[in-house]
């Protein structure tokens, strides 16, 4: 593993500061691995995976030998690699006699493998074979639509996990709030039987429909591929609770202090009663001298101006 460092920079420390655990996550960043042999088909199916994650991909050109995800032992290079380049997603490409055009998807929670699935890749078209007006093709950064058909991702365990873990590979960034015309392309995984789905890659259309309300058509844009199910492996019972942990949804409420739109932040003070009846008044206050003079000094004017007109009246 790697030796962790106490950073020296700011920049050092900003990109600690990225990798570390957050309640709300970064995108998840996909790593792509290729096994000890493969084919041409396996390595295009490779390729169209970076193309479909652009930005949020990591690439390995190089055969990896001492990676069998499956294997114990088999596990350490591809955590490692996971560590080195912050990667909570892997795709591995392997071919052999008894396992041809093999894919392996998988998760990782705190760099350690969380579950995986093992799928033959077969029929494979590639998105040069299709033929469209450019304007469909898919925009960098749009977020896609999923559309799962058949009954068997609801009732059998290996396409409910393998549902899963394509909605993980494939949604991007998790967002809020979604403006619909960015949204222009659409994963179809049709569940043909219990081991096998056919995985299609479709732009979307908008259609006059005479309303409001636009109709869709989907028109297939490629890669598209049947998926053939072998082996998955469901994560431990005690690390899927601590990987489901959520923070805080709500902020502690704090006594007597409420939000308002227009005002925004209010607060209740309470004052204990002062009993100012049954407090002790003093003569000797200064205040009281003041008024006084002051009431003395009234009068002495009131004196003089009363003398001043009995003179004028004689």
């Amino acid at each position: 593993m790697l030796k962790i460092k106490t950073p020296k920079t700011q920049k050092a420390k900003r990109a600690i500061e990225k990798r570390a655990p957050k309640l709300e996550e970064n995108a998840k960043k996909t790593l792509i691995l290729h096994g000890t042999k493969t084919t041409n088909v396996l390595n295009a199916v490779l390729a169209q995976f970076c193309l479909l994650k652009m930005g949020l991909v990591v690439k390995y050109s190089k055969k990896n030998e001492n990676i069998r995800p499956f294997e114990s032992g088999g596990e350490t290079s591809l955590e490692f690699f996971s560590l080195k380049t912050d990667c909570s997603l892997f795709v591995f490409g392997s071919h052999s006699k008894k396992r041809p055009n093999n894919l392996i998807l998988g998760r990782m929670y705190n760099h350690h493998i969380y579950d995986l699935v093992e799928v033959g890749v077969e029929n494979f078209k590639p998105i040069e074979s299709f033929k469209y007006e450019k304007k469909l093709a898919p925009r960098l950064g749009s977020k896609p639509f999923f559309a799962f058909i058949g009954e068997g991702f609801e009732r059998v365990e290996e396409l409910k996990h393998l549902k899963e873990v394509l909605l993980d590979h494939f949604r991007g960034e998790v967002v809020d709030n979604l403006n619909l015309t960015g949204i222009d392309r659409v994963y179809v995984c049709s569940a043909v039987s219990s081991t096998k789905v056919f995985f299609t890659h479709c732009s979307i259309r908008l259609r006059k429909s005479g309303s409001s309300i636009p109709r869709i058509e989907l028109m297939e844009v490629g890669p598209s591929m049947d998926l053939l199910l072998r082996r998955h492996r469901l994560p431990n019972d005690a690390v899927k609770r601590e990987a489901m942990k959520t923070g805080p949804t709500q902020p502690k409420k704090i006594k007597n202090v409420n939000r308002d739109v227009v005002h925004g932040k209010l607060g209740k003070i309470y004052i204990p009663d002062q009993q100012v009846g049954g407090l002790v008044q003093s003569n000797n206050i200064k205040g009281l001298k003041r008024e006084r003079r002051e009431a003395k000094m009234n009068v002495g004017k009131k004196g003089g101006d009363q003398a001043k007109k009995r003179k004028t009246e004689t």
